[in-house]
């Protein structure tokens, strides 16, 4: 069985970035620079932002790829087993039919008993 915590490293690479991002833009405003300097840092940051949409969205579609070829696989397995599943039971019930069809008729206990005295 697959471990439930493997999404999580692509979302933790995301909370990430976006922490990251979000600490500049507060450290720029918090800092003290003179006014020209932060809206040259700020123009900065904002001039990455766009490479950084992008790598979350590539970051994104992996992940979500991932994810979607492990629900496949699991999918698959899971009707596998319930096919086998049928298949067993459809089985046992024609040999279980096929045996009581066959069997001979059971004799009441009293008329055993009452066969053996005669014999």
């Amino acid at each position: 069985m697959t471990d439930k915590r493997s999404g999580s490293g692509g979302l933790f690479a995301v909370g990430m970035v976006l922490g990251a991002a979000a600490g500049v833009v507060t450290g720029l405003l918090l800092a003290p620079r003179s006014g020209r300097e932060t809206r040259r840092i700020l123009k900065k940051s904002a001039d990455a932002l766009p490479e950084l949409a992008g790598d979350l969205s590539t970051t994104a579609q992996l992940k979500a790829e991932q994810l979607s070829g492990t629900a496949l696989r699991n999918w698959d397995g899971t009707l596998g087993r319930l096919k086998e599943a049928i298949a067993a039971g459809i089985e046992a019930s024609q040999h279980e039919s096929a045996a009581t069809i066959s069997s001979e008729p059971l004799t009441p206990p009293e008329s055993q008993a009452k066969s053996a005295d005669t014999h």
